[in-house]
């Protein structure tokens, strides 16, 4: 029997402050007190393809992907890769 590991990465601050690409693995409240903002939005455009708009978070628009699942393991890997990271605050 084969098992699935799920994993959720978090980012701590040096102020206390938490960091984390939404995950139902972990519980936010469990944190404290949490802001949650939007990172992206995943959308199809008027052909059916689909875009992982990153600009909420001042990133690219990366796309377009023929499949909604291959636009989200694009913003998740730039999400990972340029947002989730180390900050002084």
């Amino acid at each position: 029997m084969s098992r699935v590991t799920e994993t959720a990465e978090l980012i701590v601050g040096l102020g206390g402050s938490v960091r984390m690409i939404y995950s139902e693995l972990i519980e936010p409240n469990a944190l404290g007190a949490p802001t949650i903002h939007r990172g992206s939005h995943v959308e199809p455009d008027h052909r059916g393809y689909w875009w992982a708009d990153l600009s909420p978070c001042n990133g690219p628009k990366l796309g377009p992907y023929a499949v909604r699942s291959r636009a989200i393991e694009a913003e998740i890997e730039w999400l990972r890769t340029f947002w989730l990271e180390p900050d002084s605050d």
